[in-house]
């Protein structure tokens, strides 16, 4: 009886005190972090920034550089080196030539190791090379606690990153359209092989339909990794696991509660606004130059606030920028737009009509038009 009545009280408080949002999610892994892909805000970690190895997720940095390389069309001779490779490999035989684009396939589908080395032998001219070329991408990206060692992600002391560092790395990857393709292909026929290879990510293959691409990863040392991407109701995520023993589930467990708890808000829109120095000064108009979404839970669209910088002397200027709205979410930024001078954004929303006029008509009637 007691128990019942702790079950109903328990039961009414809920009604009238709803928990705002749910629980983070439980995962399995001993890393993991989930991003929204556009803007790179973290909706939930857990020690994201520790140095761990990385294993076979490695690859969507060795296909991203060969990618970006435009040497896709290109042929690789696969080498004694590259076929004697350990660990998974797509069996390629020596002196065999295939295109780079096969390559990236095998590479993310299958994770071959054969063709990371193959890849990173053409492209940098050795494995050596393109492990330079690996790491000064990592630089630029941001991806501070990140060092590789190899194309591959076979363990090594000085081959290792983030699940962070992993995310951002993915966020960049999904800005590229064949990388998306690739990354989202469940099945490739390559033209040197009469078997197709199907994608190892059963995520996307077999268990979660907003899954949108991925790679997955393990030795027995690094235990089993996986970075994945998902998209719904116009929300793309990405989530990483380090050593994770029930990834899948992890992940599906990561993207549900991101989806369910945040949603893409509009916070800045492009539209003319007023502003002045002072109250003493007469309103002058600006152009807020590109619209903002941002990833927020419901209770946080409230607590989202702007401040607009202009420069003091705008109205002088020649530059078409002469401000910024900066936005903020508890007192930290997390966006900002370009103010125009009011002419020039009604300049390029004329521009941007015409163009698109222009671009209509020539693909109806094939002429090529200027104005």
């Amino acid at each position: 009886m007691r128990i019942a009545i702790v079950c109903i009280a328990i039961f009414i408080f809920s009604l009238i005190f709803p928990s705002i949002g749910q629980a983070d999610p439980q995962v399995s892994g001993r890393n993991a972090v989930l991003i929204e892909q556009s803007t790179g805000r973290v909706l939930f970690e857990k020690q994201a920034h520790d140095k761990e190895s990385i294993a076979s997720i490695t690859k969507i940095m060795t296909a991203i550089i060969a990618i970006e390389s435009g040497k896709m069309q290109e042929k690789a001779k696969a080498s004694r080196k590259a076929i004697y490779t350990e660990g998974s490999s797509i069996y390629l035989e020596q002196g065999e030539k295939m295109t780079i684009k096969d390559l990236v396939y095998g590479l993310m589908l299958r994770s071959g190791n054969d063709a990371a080395v193959a890849i990173s032998e053409h492209i940098g001219g050795s494995e050596e090379g393109f492990v330079y070329l690996m790491n000064q991408k990592a630089k630029w990206l941001g991806m501070d606690n990140t060092h590789f060692d190899n194309p591959h992600g076979l363990d090594s002391e000085n081959h290792y990153s983030t699940a962070y560092d992993m995310a951002i790395l993915m966020s960049y990857a999904m800005k590229n359209e064949t990388f998306q393709d690739i990354t989202g292909s469940q099945t490739y026929l390559s033209e040197n092989r009469t078997y197709s290879w199907k994608n190892k990510n059963k995520l996307l293959t077999q268990f979660y339909e907003y899954c949108t691409g991925g790679k997955t990863g393990y030795t027995k040392k690094t235990g089993r990794t996986l970075v994945s991407s998902a998209q719904k109701d116009g929300v793309n995520l990405i989530a990483v696991t380090l050593d994770a023993p029930d990834d899948w589930r992890d992940h599906i467990s990561m993207f549900e509660w991101g989806f369910d708890n945040y949603n893409m808000e509009t916070i800045a829109e492009e539209e003319p606004i007023s502003y002045r120095f002072s109250q003493d000064t007469e309103a002058k108009s600006g152009y807020i130059q590109h619209e903002i979404t941002y990833p927020l839970r419901d209770e946080e669209v409230s607590q989202v606030t702007n401040q607009l910088y202009i420069l003091e002397n705008a109205k002088q200027r020649e530059e078409q920028i002469i401000g910024k709205n900066v936005f903020y979410l508890n007192g930290k930024q997390i966006a900002e737009t370009n103010i125009l001078q009011e002419d020039h954004g009604q300049d390029i929303n004329h521009q941007s009509i015409i163009e698109s006029f222009l671009s209509a008509l020539q693909e109806v009637t094939g002429v090529s038009a200027t104005w």
